[in-house]
């Protein structure tokens, strides 16, 4: 007769694992002797290590006394199940591999190739990181919430860099991020939008708005606050100046 620590030594698991074999009841416990002892008999022995094997090769504990007890056929049909059960698993991680090994290629993951290789270029022009990221933030939000827009969106930021005066606009607004609400660069900055935003209306004959990442950049920086502030001040005016004029 085997103690707990001798039975557990002999199947190669711990006694904290039979007794919790013992409580989701896989395995009997048996009473104890008149020495108050529990003592375990070379069957439960192997019990134990049928036990630990078909554990170890994958089945469910929640599955495993029904194929401890199995006919053969039903054994084998259990088994295939089993294992059917596993494949599904094994796809399922494989193909959760695959999306992280994606998540490594960054951007490409969620956005198209077009955008991916606009925030290339926002790289080369030497825009920072930290607006790249923001950008690449509102391409998401934009793809989400109006994909049809997506190619117009694209046909015009590409159009944007490729004018050398709005490119140079664009990297003041990055670089004004720090700068401080009061600067007479900040004013000067202000002139230039508020013209592109006209330029803009009278273009597409809609009232512009700034983009989704002036107004993230807003939340963080005290000079682009400044700036949204009197480039809506400015459009509200001209909304009500324009039926009188």
């Amino acid at each position: 007769m085997l103690t707990i620590g001798q039975l557990a030594a002999t199947a190669g698991v711990t006694v904290r694992t039979v007794r919790h074999y013992h409580h989701i009841g896989l395995l009997p416990e048996p009473e104890r002797d008149a020495s108050g002892y529990r003592r375990y008999s070379a069957q439960a022995a192997v019990d134990l290590i049928r036990i630990r094997t078909l554990a170890e090769a994958g089945v469910p504990l929640a599955r495993i006394d029904a194929v401890l007890h199995a006919q053969p056929a039903e054994f084998a049909a259990a088994i295939a199940d089993i294992d059917a059960e596993l494949r599904r698993k094994v796809d399922q991680l494989t193909e959760h591999r695959r999306r992280i090994a994606a998540l490594a290629g960054g951007d490409g993951l969620v956005l198209p190739p077009e955008v991916v290789a606009i925030l290339d270029r926002m790289r080369e022009l030497g825009v920072s990181e930290r607006t790249v990221r923001l950008e690449r933030d509102t391409w998401i939000l934009m793809q989400a919430l109006d994909p049809c827009a997506m190619p117009q969106w694209i046909q015009d930021r590409n159009a944007r860099f490729d004018d050398p005066a709005k490119t140079h606009q664009y990297l003041l607004c990055d670089q004004s991020i720090d700068w401080d609400p009061l600067d007479p660069r900040v004013d000067r900055l202000v002139d230039e939008l508020d013209a592109w935003q006209i330029e803009q209306e009278a273009e597409s004959g809609q009232q512009g708005t700034m983009s989704l990442v002036s107004v993230r950049v807003a939340e963080a920086s005290p000079a682009w606050r400044r700036i949204l502030g009197v480039l809506t001040d400015r459009a509200r005016q001209r909304r009500t100046t324009a039926p009188h004029s």
